[in-house]
């Protein structure tokens, strides 16, 4: 008989080296406090902004991280480890300070978003669950915005469980999407969750089972009147006229409130859907689309003036298949209250604690700061005392309610600079955000680089 996994722990959801490190630290008497932070180095091209998420399941790892009896057997049978390194893990409990971008909070190139302060081995071990959580979520709540600036108020569900690369993907994208706006999901585990709206329509295999068409949509319109019914399966224009025809025939018991167009040209066919509709008196019926749809196929449909109520997004958002990372990067910036700095070409990063302040005009951002802590600046702080003494604060605690209305709050104050669809051409059409880097952020990491050249 085969075993699954621990359930009752992630405590191993970590990378060989992190555990190796942890025992080299203890070797070396090197567990002073440290400060690591989650930086967004750099976008795609694709992107202009990121929408931060994943807060919420870095917290929950971080307050109830436990090394279980069966870890701890695991660790041993490695032969890497000494039984008084395993014996410190039997009591290791996350003890340190997070500061963080609230999710639902849009980041730019160069900004942290998170930072730990923890002795070494507490923060050293848990960089590979944070980087994990905070990137994937964040690059499907990125994603997940651009296809609701597209949609420009219309209608979006979420249809990706299909297509995610596993069950914990798929469930973390429904939060996403619907965190960055959208109205739904299809996958009910998600619903339940974390109280997410549900929604969903019929396959085409319902059609093709039943003896024809307007058997199905009968049926169907009759178990759940106010439904959507798909069109597409045979001929579109002649499903609605079955529409239009089964209407007429149950008179004011016909509630059904929604067509779905699933393939072929959108544009096309939901203008003669729309056209015959109208027509035949039906014009409170709405139209929704689906079938590999994402924020470009959603602005061109919307921009044409397609009159289409909603869309189905899945595939394309939870693979985020246009641009699949985001540069994220965990390190080590402060050890024993010494700045440290990594000064590799491309890759360096400031030393010492940071802080990142956004400064807005008539509603929009105009600019960022990144400032060494204890630098007198102004501007709104986007960093958060989220956890301390490994318990979460009032600010770690937020629902995802109010992470939702941060996000709206977010998009509609960003810059045209940031908020477009399609990228621009080049570099010379468009400047992007300005994040600016304080002189004494500049001074110092001049300074280390002296030291070490």
């Amino acid at each position: 008989m085969t075993t699954g996994p621990d359930e009752s722990s992630i405590a191993l959801f970590t990378d060989l080296y992190e555990l190796t490190m942890a025992r080299a630290y203890q070797e070396g008497a090197m567990d002073k406090l440290a400060v690591f932070e989650l930086l967004l180095r750099r976008l795609p091209k694709e992107r202009g902004f990121a929408l931060i998420a994943g807060l919420d399941d870095v917290l929950g790892y971080l307050e109830s991280l436990r090394f279980t009896q069966s870890d701890l057997a695991y660790l041993a049978g490695l032969g890497l480890f000494p039984d008084d390194f395993l014996r410190g893990l039997e009591d290791f409990r996350f003890t340190g300070s997070v500061m963080a971008m609230p999710e639902g909070t849009a980041a730019f190139p160069g900004e942290p978003i998170l930072r730990i302060t923890a002795p070494m081995r507490e923060a050293q071990l848990v960089e590979t669950f944070v980087i994990n959580q905070m990137h994937y979520q964040s690059l499907v709540a990125t994603k997940a915005a651009r296809v609701t600036l597209a949609a420009r108020g219309k209608n979006v569900v979420e249809f990706g469980a299909r297509r995610a690369h596993g069950t914990d993907a798929a469930l973390k994208a429904a939060r996403c999407a619907w965190l960055a706006g959208f109205d739904a999901t299809s996958n009910v585990q998600a619903g339940k969750l974390y109280g997410l709206p549900v929604a969903g329509t019929m396959a085409h295999s319902f059609v093709q089972a039943s003896p024809d068409e307007e058997t199905a949509f009968t049926l169907f319109a009759g178990l759940f009147p106010d439904t959507t019914l798909l069109v597409d399966t045979y001929d579109a224009l002649a499903s609605v006229d079955r529409i239009i025809a089964l209407s007429r025939k149950l008179g004011s018991a016909f509630k059904a409130g929604c067509i779905r167009l699933d393939s072929g040209d959108l544009d096309q066919l939901s203008r003669a859907c729309r056209e015959k509709l109208d027509t035949a008196g039906l014009s409170h019926i709405r139209i929704f689309a689906s079938g590999d749809l994402d924020e470009y196929s959603i602005d061109r449909l919307v921009s044409a003036g397609a009159p289409v109520d909603g869309f189905g997004v899945g595939t394309r958002l939870v693979v985020s298949k246009d641009a699949p990372t985001l540069e994220f990067s965990y390190k080590l910036v402060e050890y024993a209250g010494q700045g440290r700095a990594k000064l590799s070409p491309g890759k360096a990063m400031y030393p010492g604690r940071k802080r990142v302040r956004r400064f807005m005009e008539h509603g929009r951002m105009v600019r960022d700061v990144i400032c060494l802590e204890g630098e007198e600046s102004y501007g709104e702080e986007l960093l958060r005392e989220v956890m301390r003494g490994g318990v979460r604060t009032q600010h770690g605690r937020e629902t995802l309610a109010q992470c939702r209305e941060r996000a709206a709050q977010q998009l509609a104050a960003l810059p045209d600079e940031v908020r477009w669809i399609h990228p621009p051409l080049s570099s010379k059409d468009q400047a992007p955000y300005r994040v600016e880097v304080s002189d004494v952020l500049q001074q110092n990491l001049a300074r280390l680089r002296s030291e070490y050249s």
